[in-house]
């Protein structure tokens, strides 16, 4: 039995991840769906609908998948970190992107912060080019 946080930002994101999620996770393993939103004026009610239809585009093909939406205040690596630590979970998964050295210094990168940071597997599965 293994726990898995899946991190997502968009339902394309979601189903991407999954492609990849879906063959290895049994039924006895648990699936943490997680968005996260940093809150207040940097969160718009778009933001908080989109983050819905990622975690749903994930549960519409696992359905037994723990859904959570995060609006704390933080930053998503910083929310994806604690939530792992807190629920012990084994592995992390994320989508990535391709991006360019100077988008990854103008816009970051969630997943290039997870995984220099995560004390646990981080799984990156790659995205479309944005």
């Amino acid at each position: 039995m293994a726990s898995f946080l899946l991190g997502t930002d968009s339902p394309s994101t979601s189903y991407r991840v999954v492609s990849y999620a879906q063959p290895r996770i049994t039924e006895e393993d648990t699936l943490y769906a997680v968005n996260s939103l940093p809150g207040g004026d940097g969160t718009s009610e778009s933001d908080v609908a989109e983050g819905r239809a990622a975690l749903d585009a994930v549960t519409e093909h696992i359905p037994a998948a723990e859904q959570h939406q995060l609006i704390r205040g933080n930053e998503p690596p910083e929310d994806l970190l604690e939530f792992a630590q807190t629920h012990d979970v084994d592995e992390l998964l994320l989508g990535i992107t391709q991006r360019s050295p100077t988008g990854k210094l103008m816009f970051g990168s969630t997943s290039q912060d997870v995984l220099l940071a995560a004390d646990r597997p981080v799984v990156c599965v790659p995205l479309d080019s944005r």
